[in-house]
Order: structure tokens, then sequence, then C-alpha cells
């Protein structure tokens, strides 16, 4: 499916924790498509605002007939509108396109107090804009300041209980929008649902969403409250772009709008929370908190983890072993090469016992056939791996009866081990060792010019693991590692590191067995 497409109508802030900078952040965090067109540009930081540069008017209109016409929108959402004439160009862009659903966040006050619309602008705001909302996002202070600029006799001047909210966004509604969402973070109560006086008695916010009824499409009017635990945080830079973005992409998406608000809240209440602590003033939001993100490309896990710093010593002792050189170039002593057959046959029982575990753990047809592939593949090595052994003299009879040494057995049942513990998974990665890492020992020693080839006793040994049957097994299993890697989690990601770091030091074990003989 495609992902929403949100037009985001605001001011950039130069710090990144409000304005278009955190909108995109949290847009992409609800994965929808962000696009933005620039009301103004500040010099800003999480202390103060220290310069406001307007975007011309008929240039902010070209960025918004651009992005619309191309490619399209579900919801605009408004933020810093910086100037009468730029809420009067935005106002006859929406009239031109007429978007569905329309999230205006009245951006009049900064959270460090900085005033980002001039006076003269809320009449056009109220007259032009509002009555084009289908939400609008005001806090408690930009409520009031509207109400008292529509209607200078209305009675709330403050908020005194969790009731007033619900006065304010009824009476704001009536100045056109179908939803208001009146934000009372400013205004922090009582556990009884009283305004707190003093930092000691904040325990409750509230936010209250009023909407519906014949305008709002939804029958009756419909009045959300939404509580949520008061948190002593400095950390609210940007709370408001943040929560009008999350709602707006959660419209982008789908939802109902009682829905996409309570989602919103939570969203915003858990980036407070899991704050970075950034600058020395109001910091900004964690928008990331709830997003996932895998720390390799698609299709590259295995590149990723033989490439970690805590991988790639392992690899590279297992690749470059002293047994494996001695391979390459024909020193390695023939009874040390034997003890290993022996002992490689007995571990191959095992490994073709762990791939058929495998193909029985797989959920999927095309994963259980590939499980079976391998193991099919195994059972034709071994057959090699039979008449490879009788031109050394050792029977098939001989490799059965010979005991297997304890790196073998603590290898060959580590894995197992894994299967019968841990997930699909957690089992390819623990046999991966082996089936990457003989691929890769082949062709480096195939490839290199010290090997020796006529005369060395082990040639036979190395162009066995470059054939083509073996490579194809090896894309197989790199196939399917792949394709399951990219739907872990990070921490997953970390355990089956830890896996794959065991089953490699396993399989250095393996060549020490002989390696000294």
């Amino acid at each position: 499916m495609a992902p929403g497409r949100v037009l985001v109508i605001a001011g950039s802030d130069s710090s990144g924790g409000a304005g278009l900078e955190a909108d995109q952040k949290v847009i992409a965090a609800h994965g929808c498509y962000a696009m933005t067109a620039t009301t103004a540009l500040t010099a800003q930081n999480t202390k103060g605002v220290y310069g406001i540069h307007l975007v011309p008017p008929e240039f902010l209109r070209k960025q918004i007939d651009a992005v619309i016409e191309d490619v399209g929108v579900d919801v605009v959402k408004t933020g810093m509108l910086a100037s009468a004439e730029t809420i009067e160009t935005i106002a006859n862009a929406l009239t031109h396109h007429n978007p569905k659903t329309v999230v205006i966040d009245p951006v009049m006050i900064a959270t460090t107090g900085a005033r980002l619309l001039p006076p003269e602008a809320l009449d056009v705001l109220l007259a032009r804009l509002l009555p084009l909302a289908t939400i609008v996002t005001p806090n408690v202070p930009e409520a009031l300041l509207l109400l008292s600029k529509a209607d200078p006799g209305f009675g709330v001047d403050a908020v005194r209980k969790v009731g007033d909210l619900e006065t304010v966004a009824r009476a704001i509604r009536r100045l056109g929008p179908k939803w208001v969402l009146v934000k009372g973070g400013h205004c922090p109560f009582r556990r009884d649902g009283t305004a707190a006086e003093t930092a000691a008695e904040r325990e409750l916010v509230v936010d209250v969403l009023v909407g519906g009824g014949e305008d709002g499409g939804q029958g009756e009017e419909v009045v959300v409250r939404l509580e949520s635990g008061y948190c002593d945080s400095r950390h609210t830079h940007g709370t408001g772009c943040s929560l009008a973005s999350a709602i707006a992409s959660n419209l982008a998406k789908g939802m109902d709008m009682p829905s996409a608000v309570r989602a919103g809240c939570r969203y915003v209440q858990a980036g407070i929370k899991a704050a970075p602590g950034l600058g020395g003033g109001n910091g900004p939001l964690n928008h990331f908190h709830s997003v996932y993100t895998l720390p390799f490309s698609p299709g590259h896990f295995i590149d990723y983890l033989l490439e970690r710093p805590d991988v790639a010593p392992v690899w590279e002792r297992f690749v470059n072993h002293p047994f494996v050189l001695a391979m390459g170039d024909g020193t390695l002593p023939i009874e040390s090469f034997k003890g290993y057959l022996i002992q490689d046959y007995l571990y191959l029982v095992h490994f073709a016992r762990a791939n058929a575990l495998a193909s029985y753990k797989a959920s999927s047809m095309k994963d259980i056939a590939a499980s079976a592939a391998i193991v099919t593949h195994i059972f034709r090595e071994m057959e090699l791996h039979i008449g490879y052994c009788g031109g050394f003299g050792i029977s098939r009879d001989e490799m059965e009866k010979t005991e297997e040494k304890e790196a073998c057995t603590a290898y060959t049942r580590y894995v197992l081990d894994i299967g019968q513990s841990q997930d699909w998974l957690g089992l390819q990665v623990a046999m991966a060792p082996c089936l990457l890492g003989y691929g890769a020992i082949a062709k480096m020693l195939h490839a290199d010019p010290r090997s020796k080839r006529e005369e060395n006793l082990y040639w036979t040994w190395i162009e066995n693991y470059v054939a083509d049957d073996y490579t194809t097994a090896v894309k197989t299993g790199s196939e399917l590692l792949e394709r399951h890697a990219v739907l872990q989690s990070p921490p997953r990601i970390e355990e089956l590191v830890k896996v794959f770091i065991h089953a490699t030091k396993m399989e250095i074990a393996f060549w020490e067995m002989y390696s000294s003989k």
C-alpha cells in the first residue's frame, strides 16, 4: 500500500525540535510520506527564537501547487503561518485544491514564549482558515487568545476546572472547524479536576476533543477527555507541532478522529518521557521512540554481520586459521588431515539433523523446501566425503566407529540446542559459520597464488567447496538468512550475532583438534 501523503505548511526550526523538521520526523515515524511548503525560516534553538525570515507568499503558493498537483495529498497540516498575507495565500490554495482533511495547529507562541503570529493576522486566521479546518489543535493560551479576538464577551478568561476545557472547545468549534482539540498541558490539574495552583499539586493533564455532530459527519456531538499523568519535564519543545503531525499521519492512515487523536497524544507523551535531553532550554522530544531501525540495509545482513567489530576478528581467526592455510600450501600433516576428515564426517551427520530440524521448524513451504534441499546437498557431500576418505585409506565403517572428539560433540550439540530452544532463524544462524565459512575458505584458497595445486593432497577438498553444488547451497542458505533477517527487531539481531560468534568459535575449536599435529 502507498503511504499516507501529508503536506505540512509551516515554518522551519533551525534547531530541529519543532516546525517542519519535527513534522517530517513525526510523519516518517508514523510510516507516512511528508511534503513541505515553507512559510518562514527561523533562527532558533531550545532557548529562544532569534530571527524570522518570511517566505514570499507567491513562492509559498508555488510550493503548495507543485506538490499537490504532482504527488497529491491526503492530509494538509499547517503550523507557523507568520503573517496575514501568508494565511490568505494558504486559504486561497486550500479553497482551490479542496483537500479532504486539514489539520490546523494555530502556532502563535513558541514554547520559549516568543510570539510567532502578529496580532493583525488573527482576524485572517479566524475568518479564512478556521472554517476550512477538519480539526484545530490550540493549547489553552492559544484557545483563549482566539476567543478573546473572535468573541470579546466570551465568559471564560482562564481554565479553572476540566469542564472549562469543554466550554472553550465548543466555543472554538462555533468558529468553523469540524473538530477541536484543546490541549491542557499548560493547565495541569489536581486529581479532582481543578486547576493546580502550585507545582506540587500538578497531578493530571487533560486534553479535550469536541466534534462530530452534523458538521463532523458522525451524528451526535462527540466529547472525548484524554487524561494522562503530569510529567514534569523541560523537554517540550515542539510538542504542539509533533502532536498535530501525529494526528495528521493517523488520519492519513485511515483512522477516525477520536482514534487518531488518542494515538497522537500517546505518541507525544512517550516522546517527552524518552526525550534525548538536548539543549540548555526547552529540549526536543524523542520522535523515534517507537521506531525500530535495523543496523543494515535489506539484503546485506551477512555483509553487516561479518564486518561488525565484534565478529570480524573471530571470523578472521576462523578463515585464516593455520590449519586452513596449511591445507592451502599442502604442508598440513597427513595424519592431521585424516583425523579432521573423520570428525568432519561425524559432524556432517549432525549438521544434516540440524537442517532437517530447520525444515520441521519452518512455517512456509519455501523455507521447508530450502532446508530440505540443504539436507539433500549434505547427503551428496557425505557420499563424496566417503569416496574422498577412501583415497586416504579411511573406510565408512572406520569413520562411523570412531568416537567424536569433545570439540565435535560440543559444536554439534550447541547447534542442535539452539535449534531446540530458539526459533527457526536462530538455528539458521548457528549453522551459518559452517555453511558460509567453508565456501569462503575454499574460495580464498582456490584464488590464492600461493596455494599449490598439482602436488597438493588437499586440492580436491578445496575444489569440492568451490563447486557449483556447494556454491548453490551457500546461495540458498544466504538468501534464507537475508529474507528473514529484515523481519527481526534490533534486539533480536543482537541475540543472533551472539549465536553466530559462539558458533564461529566452535568452528575454530574444530580446526584446533588437529592443527598442532
